[in-house]
């Protein structure tokens, strides 16, 4: 897990998962996008999780970072999904006029892996496969 930009970014194989605050100020915003972007290229990651469940409300400059976010990373090849939106977030954007075009969302992080081909392991050991 890196922090370098103040914000965790966890990678889960060619997957990085991370979040974005509302008290995203601008320095930490410019710190987040360029060592998000890095790693994607330098790491190859195919797919990115942006997790704003923490964002009860957005305003323009963090919607802001968030598409930018979104768009450079897909024009890096990364699959952008932006997990967690609540409600409120969601018409704001819409009322501001932006799109999160090309971007998918996912009602939480779990949800977004599933998306990105992750499945969670059975649960009941009946279900899983036994050597014999």
């Amino acid at each position: 897990m890196s922090t370098r930009a103040g914000l965790p970014i966890l990678r889960l194989g060619d997957i990085l998962i991370s979040g974005l605050l509302a008290d995203l100020d601008d320095t930490t915003a410019l710190r987040f996008t360029d060592e998000l972007t890095t790693r994607i290229s330098d790491e190859e990651i195919r797919g990115v999780i942006l997790d704003i469940s923490r964002l009860e409300i957005i305003d323009s400059f963090v919607a802001r970072v968030l598409m930018e976010l979104a768009a450079t990373g897909r024009l890096l090849g990364a699959r952008m999904i932006v997990a967690g939106m609540r409600p409120a977030v969601a018409i704001t954007l819409s009322e501001l006029g932006l799109r999160l075009t090309g971007v998918q969302t996912a009602l939480n992080a779990e949800q977004a892996m599933e998306l990105l081909g992750w499945r969670r392991p059975a649960e009941d050991a009946e279900e899983a496969p036994h050597a014999s």
